[in-house]
């Protein structure tokens, strides 16, 4: 179980992580307003209380505020803890935080 701990986390994919508490992106004002909207997808490292341990943009929007706004929301959510045979694991996975202006 220590060589277990000591290992790399490994990649779930997205549909492997369910949420306590989603992310809730605040649409910067500013980006509204320009009309800045796009996906931004980030990958986090989901710990075993469930909260996310690192959060770094994987693939970006084309926009600061919007990648900025993504990152702070993944970092407040909760995920449900990962587990496998009961015990739950230190995974990544990639995170898809869509913003869309609505017409």
């Amino acid at each position: 179980q220590a060589a277990q701990a000591l290992a790399a986390p490994r990649a779930v994919p997205t549909t492997a992580v369910r949420y306590v508490v989603a992310p809730e992106p605040a649409y910067p004002t500013t980006s509204r307003r320009l009309g800045e909207a796009g996906e931004v997808r980030l990958r986090v490292e989901i710990g075993t209380d469930g909260r996310a341990r690192h959060v770094s943009v994987h693939h970006s929007s084309g926009y600061p505020r919007l990648d900025e706004s993504a990152v702070a929301a993944v970092r407040a959510a909760r995920f449900a803890p990962y587990t496998e045979q009961g015990v739950a694991l230190v995974v990544w996975t990639i995170v898809p935080i869509a913003f869309e202006l609505q017409s």
